[in-house]
């Protein structure tokens, strides 16, 4: 059989109820649901404590599960330390040089100048000596090479004192600030690693399951808990096509649940825009009353208690 052809005749139990002769039209029929959140797992680890019981009202922020963190903290430990690394080597940047550091760097520079004068004063007395031909041309080569030495020695001296005295150069200090922005966000990213270890209540409500149990290994990505959030349910019904124009945001109705002797008041938070029973283009207008709209009516905070799964009925206008 052609799936399309099957699919026309795919209804379900409760909208055929509806189209009944003998079922009221100005009724929508469904079940009270809560919105269901997953905290699921962001590392393969060891569940190490289930401190919540399952079916016990939970409020934003509990605790739920908690992961092995062992490893995890070594990393936010390592990172910790890069961190106060790349500190210390800006601030040694922007601090400069200690004072014994330059201290040190002028007695070099004054040695050296000391080494220039006497190796130029030998150099001059074997100038004097060689063109009387009381020395020997290698003793003057060697008195030159001295000469040379004790000026580069100076000039080496005194650059290593200009460095320490004008501070590193600003290039450096972007590097070094650079480094250390890196080794922040790394450290941050650690430490929401960390953090996510220990699965917290997203939403007040109702602790419904946890799939996982104590000392097993779970897979990253699988649930670890799921929470039925808010403190009331809402009724999720199906809306017949000829009520849907008067279905407005907010509107309030009588929601009758079986065992309660009063009707109770809900409001629409929401309704499908697209009918559930398709196709909805090319049906007479019988057909088209039996297009169904999904629509939520939020009940009031006093109604907790109520579970989900309830069958409700909706009193349309």
């Amino acid at each position: 059989m052609n799936y399309h052809y099957m699919r026309s005749f795919i209804i379900p139990f409760f909208i055929l109820l509806t189209a009944c002769d003998n079922s009221p039209q100005n009724i929508a029929l469904g079940t009270l649901e809560r919105d269901r959140i997953a905290h699921t797992a962001t590392a393969n680890e060891v569940i190490t404590a289930l401190p919540v019981l399952q079916g016990t009202p939970v409020s934003k922020g509990t605790i739920l599960v908690k992961l092995d963190d062992t490893l995890q903290k070594a990393a936010v430990a390592k990172a910790q330390a890069e961190v106060e690394q790349a500190q210390a080597s800006l601030e040694k940047l922007q601090n400069g040089a200690r004072k014994e550091d330059i201290a040190v760097a002028k007695a070099q520079v004054k040695g050296a100048k000391a080494a220039v004068v006497e190796s130029k004063a030998n150099f001059s007395r074997s100038k004097k000596l060689l063109a009387r031909k009381a020395i020997s041309s290698a003793a003057y080569d060697t008195a030159l090479a001295a000469r040379d030495s004790s000026l580069a020695h100076l000039q080496t001296a005194q650059a290593q004192l200009k460095l320490l005295t004008n501070g590193a150069r600003k290039e450096d200090l972007q590097i070094a600030q650079a480094h250390l922005n890196a080794s922040l966000a790394i450290l941050a990213s650690e430490q929401k690693k960390l953090s996510n270890l220990t699965i917290k209540a997203t939403r007040d409500g109702i602790l419904d399951n946890l799939p996982w149990n104590l000392g097993e290994r779970v897979t990253m990505g699988s649930p670890l808990a799921i929470v039925l959030a808010g403190k009331a349910p809402y009724a999720r019904v199906y809306i017949p096509e000829p009520y849907r124009v008067k279905m407005t945001l907010g509107l309030t109705l009588n929601i009758h649940i079986d065992g309660l002797e009063k009707p109770l008041k809900g409001k629409l938070r929401w309704i499908a825009t697209e009918p559930a029973f398709t196709p909805y283009y090319a049906l007479n207008q019988e057909e088209r009353a039996r297009l169904m709209y999904l629509a939520e009516f939020q009940l009031a905070d006093e109604q907790a208690h109520l579970a989900n799964g309830i069958p409700v009925q909706v009193e349309l206008p």
